[in-house]
């Protein structure tokens, strides 16, 4: 139960404090600005994987505990209660931005700028990034090392910075799901429910494309 307890705080965390800085920032007339925002979702992720990554492995995201699952380095039974568990979160930690901001229309829900395809594709492009970088600084489907926080949280902020404006740079169903389910914006919800998922499994290819031979191997119950 503890590692569910994890996942479910730690994605509460992230959708806390990454759309509550684009909820204050709307508030305030742009007091953190786009660079803070994309700032506070990198910090969050990780001050949270130092915190939790050896008890959950904190994956804080449905698109990476699939990833590790269809890479083989997660239990399938354990899937479904993840998911579970990060969807909670996410719309607790909306329903707590709502409390604070009624007035406020989305609380950081993602839209797509342009066309759906355009940030579909974005959307999948970031994702497949973003899970290369978690498999090749991850052991199995853990997330704590020396440097993996610093390497995971540096690449959500990136991506943040230059791809928020266009797609929102989600890279995560739970993180769209709770403000959409709370704001009821929900037109384009499917382009983040569905397009991390392909890039966390391209992502698969990738990785095994430049590690050796069984990088990606039979998920065993650790002692």
């Amino acid at each position: 139960m503890k590692k569910y307890a994890a996942e479910l705080f730690g994605t509460f965390a992230l959708v806390f404090a990454g759309t509550g800085a684009i909820t204050v920032n709307d508030v305030t007339g742009g007091a953190i600005s786009h660079v803070g925002i994309a700032l506070t979702f990198g910090l969050v992720v990780m001050a949270m994987i130092y915190a939790l990554g050896d008890i959950s492995g904190a994956h804080f995201n449905p698109a990476v505990t699939f990833g590790f699952w269809i890479a083989r380095r997660f239990p399938g039974r354990s899937v479904l209660p993840y998911i579970f568990c990060q969807s909670l979160g996410a719309l607790l930690a909306s329903l707590s931005l709502h409390l604070l901001f009624i007035e406020q229309p989305t609380l950081g829900a993602t839209f797509p700028a342009g066309t759906a395809l355009q940030s579909f594709v974005l959307e999948a492009i970031l994702t497949f990034f973003l899970m290369f970088v978690i498999l090749n600084v991850s052991t199995g489907a853990k997330e704590k090392g020396l440097m993996a926080g610093t390497a995971i949280g540096s690449v959500i902020a990136f991506e943040a910075l230059f791809a928020g404006p266009i797609s929102g740079a989600s890279m995560n169903p739970a993180r769209s799901l709770g403000p959409a389910i709370v704001t009821g914006q929900l037109n384009s919800l499917w382009i983040y429910l569905t397009a991390p998922i392909l890039g966390a499994y391209l992502a698969i290819i990738g990785c095994k494309c430049v590690q050796e031979k069984g990088c990606c191997s039979v998920y065993k119950e650790p002692c």
